[in-house]
């Protein structure tokens, strides 16, 4: 269990080396408020992403009618690139699966 969270805290700061304590814990809140929940199918995840420039990070949606959120460091909603009854999302971001870059799993409820 010990080696689960250690691992787990690598993962997390390494992802999060450069930005301010502010953005590390509102993801560590979003986590929190995750694993506060029933587990979800498929098992919640976060990942962490580059796009124009920025550091944001993408909530996958739990089912195909359901919208994903994309937020920036400080959690700020920008956008959902993905899910809805047609499967494009909102339509604010509609160039993100595209672009995104630097790929890393945050977390992922392992439960």
């Amino acid at each position: 269990m010990k080696l689960s969270l250690i691992i787990l805290a690598a993962t997390f700061f390494s992802a999060c080396n450069n930005k301010s304590n502010s953005s590390t814990s509102c993801i560590q809140q979003k986590i929190d408020s995750l694993k506060s929940i029933p587990k979800g199918d498929p098992s919640y995840s976060i990942w962490y992403y580059s796009y124009k420039g920025k550091d944001v990070y993408y909530f996958p949606a739990q089912c195909c009618d359901q919208y994903s959120d994309l937020m920036d460091a400080d959690c700020n909603f920008i956008c959902s690139p993905d899910g809805g009854i047609d499967g494009n999302g909102d339509g604010k971001c509609p160039n993100f699966l595209a672009e995104r870059k630097n790929e890393k799993l945050i977390w992922k409820d392992n439960r």
